[in-house]
């Protein structure tokens, strides 16, 4: 066989095959092995035809289109080791010519990963927040576990902010009642801003069996963004009662006796929440840095894909689960379908340059990626995606994602070794060490690196997806 390789841009080549016919044989071979189970010639047993009687009943051409679409994908992998290319996504295979006994000829367009320069990154300076906790934090936050021991008690009077009633809700759009517009039974605590705008008032001075009515957009539903007359019934009030700030409580809310001690405990979770929220920080900002430093060519093919592909995930899953459409989502958002799919393109690009990137890193420093390391990682993505570590191992190894999972990993990596070498600082002046052995619990500076470069890359497989397919092709023949 021979190959030759032609660049027609950075990122897309083809590949001119020849392929002597005698090279054929195997392939030959199978599809007439393929064709006699599938036929039957009277006087011959099924499997035991002869090639001659094949060729005469069937033709040779049919025989020749199974060897070739059986022999494809292996003579272009051969040609894209030889060509020593790392192609990206399906080749567009033309048959140039097919010359029985004598040639195979093919040319295969395909993207392929563009060559990289990674410069000199060391002068990189950003600047985050300086990790800070105050006394109101604390109070805030010893506050907010105080709600979650508050109790409720039935009142006979009209419901004021802070109380907690039961609802019964109805919603109208050009006076006719919606499929999905009618709720009995919520529970809503008054002031919390957790359902439609212009309930709180609507329903503040009200006492059990009151009814009113308000103007509200709906925020899910079949009428997601429209207008809604919503009539609102009260059920029930009850007052939230508050447990008292003190030993007893800090017994009942933690593991320590005294209050004084629960606040510290707080002060030190907070600083770790905010420690690990500021390497996340320097790592966005290190990110974007690098990625002003590199051109990176990107395959269109690809990056159309990357956009589709997001763009699905969004409309067919996040979207699908709120009950909205993308005319819904598009209004909340107040947006335009122009601007939307503006902004869709410049994540994509960013994503798949970030691939590009860190994978270019990833081989220059040759890190791998160690059992443990994926372990940790694999851990840390089944708690974020709320299943338990062995169902998310599970749905990993049956999708075919750990390829994935380590290309996370190991690019995680890449990003903190970027990061170590760069300067970071901040709001106060002071140099940021970020690798701190008293760091957060929350995570290390690799968690909060893989955590970085996820939400870069969110929404399809990208460049990373397109590898390893490159057995299959889409074929055109002038034969």
């Amino acid at each position: 066989m021979k190959s030759a390789v032609e660049t027609l841009n950075p990122t897309r080549v083809r590949l001119t095959v020849e392929v002597p016919f005698e090279e054929l044989k195997d392939s030959l071979d199978a599809a007439y092995k393929k064709i006699n189970q599938q036929v039957t010639v009277p006087g011959f047993r099924k499997g035991k035809i002869p090639a001659r009687v094949i060729d005469q009943r069937f033709g040779r051409g049919a025989v020749l289109e199974e060897a070739v679409n059986e022999a494809l994908p292996k003579l272009y992998q051969s040609a894209v080791e030889e060509g020593e290319l790392n192609p990206l996504g399906q080749p567009e295979v033309d048959i140039t010519e097919l010359k029985d006994n004598e040639l195979l000829a093919f040319t295969a367009e395909v993207d392929i990963r563009p060559e990289i320069e990674i410069p000199d990154y060391s002068g990189i300076d950003v600047e985050v927040d300086a990790v800070e906790v105050s006394d109101e934090d604390v109070d805030k936050a010893v506050e907010q576990l105080r709600e979650r021991f508050a109790t409720t008690a039935v009142v006979e009077r009209a419901a004021a902010e802070g109380d907690v009633v039961k609802v019964d809700l109805e919603a109208k759009v050009d006076g006719e009642v919606l499929e999905d517009g009618v709720a009995k039974g919520v529970d809503y605590t008054i002031g919390s801003g957790e359902l439609l705008d212009g309930i709180d008032e609507a329903v503040t001075g009200l006492e059990v069996g009151g009814t009113a009515t308000f103007t509200s957009e709906l925020k899910g539903g079949s009428a997601a963004g429209q207008e809604a007359e919503v009539s609102v019934t009260v059920e029930s009030v009850s007052s939230r009662e508050l447990p008292e700030l003190d030993d007893d409580f800090a017994q009942l809310a933690s593991e320590f006796d005294t209050l004084e001690e629960m606040r510290e405990d707080s002060r030190k979770r907070l600083a770790d929440q905010k420690k690990y929220e500021q390497a996340t920080q320097a790592q966005e900002k290190v990110l974007d840095a690098l990625l002003e430093l590199v051109e990176v060519p990107i395959p269109e093919k690809l990056l159309q894909d990357e956009v589709e592909s997001r763009k699905h995930n969004l409309v067919n899953h996040q979207l699908a689960q709120l009950g909205l459409d993308l005319a819904g989502y598009l209004k909340m958002q107040d947006k335009s379908e122009e601007d939307f799919e503006a902004e869709l393109k410049e994540q994509a690009e960013k994503g798949i340059r970030t691939q590009f990137v860190l994978d270019e890193l990833v081989n220059k420093e040759k890190l791998n990626v160690s059992q443990e390391e994926l372990t940790e990682h694999l851990m840390r993505r089944a708690q974020s995606s709320g299943m338990s570590p062995d169902q998310f191992a599970q749905a990993v190894v049956e999708g075919g994602q750990v390829p994935m999972l380590v290309g996370e990993v190991a690019r995680g990596k890449a990003l903190a070794k970027v990061v170590e070498s760069v300067t970071v600082k901040d709001t106060n002046g002071e140099v940021v060490d970020l690798d701190d052995e008293d760091e957060s619990e929350a995570g290390t500076e690799e968690a909060a690196a893989e955590e970085v470069v996820a939400k870069a890359e969110e929404g399809a497989e990208g460049a990373e997806g397109g590898e390893g397919k490159t057995g299959e092709t889409e074929q055109k023949s002038d034969s």
